[in-house]
C-alpha cells in the first residue's frame, strides 16, 4: 500500500473496483454537487470530480471534491495541466490532501478552443506525464518539483487516463507504458464501445506486463438515445462507436432507447470482466448519475466490498 486511498485498498484486496463521476455545476450552488453525489453513495468506491470538463467553466474540482468528502464519500480529484502552472498545481495538491483528499487523476485537458472561452490561453506549463512524475516525487521523495523539501508530503494515489482507440493505435500501449513509468498507480480508460479493439489493446498491455504494474479500470458509458450514439460516433474525437451499436439503439422505440443503452452498458461490463488485466470499471453516466446504481447492480458489482 502506497497510500490510505480507499480506492487503492479495494484494488489491493483483489476486488473489481467501481468508480463513477460527478460533473460540478456551472454555478456556485453546493447542492448541485451534493445531490448528484447522493446517487453514487454506497454504489461506487470513488467519485471523479471533473476539472472544467470540455473546457467549460465550472465549479472547481477541488471544491467539488471537498463537498463530496464532507458527505463521507471518497472523491477522486481531477487535475488538468491546461489551466494552471506547476506552482498552482502543487499548491492545490497540498491543500486537497490537507482536507482529506488522497486520490487524483492527472490529465492534459481539452483544448480551450472547444469550450466557452476559446480566447483563453492554454497553460500547459507541464504535460500530464510530467504532472504524474511531479505528484509521485511529492509523495515518495517529499520534494517539490523545484527540489525543495515538503514539510508533510501529500500521499496521493495517482491515476491517469488512457485512450485505446486514438490514432495511431500502434502507439497506444507505449503511451500507457510512459504514464506507468512516470508513476501512475491506476488508469481509467476512454469509453469502450468497440470491445474487440479494446481487447487487442489489452493484448499489447499484457505482452509488456503493464497490467501487473498498474490497475486498469475499463471505462463504460450508457447511451441515452440513438442521437447520443451518433454524436459520439461522429463528433467526439478519439471515440470508437461501432455502426452496429448505433443501429441497435435506433432499432428500438424512442422511449425504450435509454433502457437499451443501459442494457448495452451492462453487457459490455460482463464481457470485459473476462479480459485479463481489467481491475475494475469507470462508469461515465454523464448527467445520468441516477442510473449508476442500476448498472452496478445489473452487472453483478453490488454490494460493494467494505475494506479497512
Amino acid at each position: 500500500m502506497k497510500t490510505d486511498s480507499y480506492l487503492e485498498k479495494v484494488l489491493a484486496a483483489g476486488h473489481l473496483a467501481v468508480t463513477s463521476e460527478c460533473g460540478p455545476p456551472r454555478g456556485a450552488t453546493a447542492a448541485s454537487v451534493q445531490d448528484k453525489a447522493k446517487y453514487l453513495d454506497g454504489v461506487v468506491d470513488a467519485v471523479n470530480i471533473t476539472d472544467n470538463q470540455t473546457a467549460m467553466v465550472r465549479m472547481s474540482s477541488f471544491a467539488g471534491s471537498v463537498l463530496v468528502r464532507q458527505q463521507g464519500m471518497h472523491p477522486l480529484l481531477q487535475m488538468v495541466t491546461r489551466d494552471r502552472n506547476r506552482l498552482a498545481m502543487q499548491a492545490d495538491i497540498l491543500g486537497a490532501y490537507a482536507l482529506g483528499i488522497n486520490t487524483m487523476l492527472c490529465l492534459s485537458g481539452d483544448h480551450t478552443k472547444f469550450g466557452d472561452h476559446p480566447m483563453a490561453m492554454n497553460v500547459h506549463d507541464i504535460d500530464s506525464i510530467q504532472l504524474i512524475q511531479m505528484v509521485k516525487t511529492m509523495r515518495d521523495e517529499g520534494k517539490f518539483q523545484g527540489g525543495a523539501e515538503i514539510k508533510g508530503a501529500p500521499k496521493m494515489f495517482i491515476g491517469a487516463a488512457a485512450n485505446p482507440f486514438a490514432d495511431p493505435f500502434e502507439l497506444r500501449v507505449m503511451r500507457l507504458a510512459k504514464k506507468i513509468a512516470a508513476g501512475a498507480d491506476f488508469i481509467q480508460t476512454q469509453c469502450i464501445f468497440n470491445i474487440e479493439k479494446f481487447e487487442r489493446w489489452m493484448e499489447g498491455v499484457r505482452k509488456m506486463g503493464l497490467h501487473k504494474k498498474c490497475y486498469i479500470l475499463a471505462g463504460v458509458t450508457p447511451m441515452k438515445s440513438v442521437g447520443a450514439a451518433r454524436y459520439m460516433k461522429n463528433r467526439v474525437p478519439g471515440m470508437d462507436v461501432p455502426t452496429e451499436l448505433v443501429e441497435r439503439m435506433g432499432s428500438v422505440e424512442k422511449e425504450k432507447q435509454p433502457e437499451e443503452g443501459i442494457a448495452i452498458c451492462v453487457e459490455t461490463i460482463e464481457r470485459l470482466k473476462q479480459v485479463e488485466g481489467v481491475a475494475g470499471f469507470h462508469i461515465m453516466a454523464i448527467d445520468w448519475e441516477e442510473k449508476v446504481e442500476e448498472i452496478v447492480k445489473k452487472a453483478g458489482l453490488y454490494p460493494r466490498p467494505q475494506v479497512q
